[in-house]
């Protein structure tokens, strides 16, 4: 296995393990903690970075099949989208931190990764 992917697959593992861990959380205890408002954010959260972790792992598998300029980038912005995103949240919920313009700064890397997938894809197809 490449260096590159070894990393992608151990942040993958990561990933999944961290959204296992706060699912359960936010399901199990945090409600006592916070209001249900928060507890919804965690929840998107986990929801967000269960899709992307889940799309890291399909363009992984793809980049082994069928390496393509750009599937880099659309790893790194997904990931990057997802720290920023649900992180913000996760920080939200947890801790009292509000980071005002990280929340939807996530959103947009992860819907530029959307949009650099499909770049990627009409490329690769000609």
């Amino acid at each position: 296995m490449q260096p590159i992917n070894r990393w992608a697959w151990c942040g993958v593992a990561l990933s999944g393990a961290l959204m296992v861990a706060l699912g359960a959380y936010a399901a199990h205890g945090l409600s006592a903690r916070v209001s249900a408002e928060l507890v919804s954010a965690v929840e998107t959260g986990v929801r967000y970075q269960a899709w992307h972790t889940l799309a890291i792992m399909a363009v992984l598998v793809l980049r082994h099949v069928q390496p393509m300029a750009g599937q880099r980038w659309v790893m790194a912005l997904w990931a990057l989208g997802m720290l920023c995103f649900s992180g913000s949240l996760y920080l939200m919920a947890l801790a009292g931190l509000s980071l005002g313009i990280v929340t939807p700064m996530g959103g947009v890397f992860l819907i530029s990764g959307w949009l650099m997938l499909g770049v990627v894809a009409c490329k690769g197809s000609h």
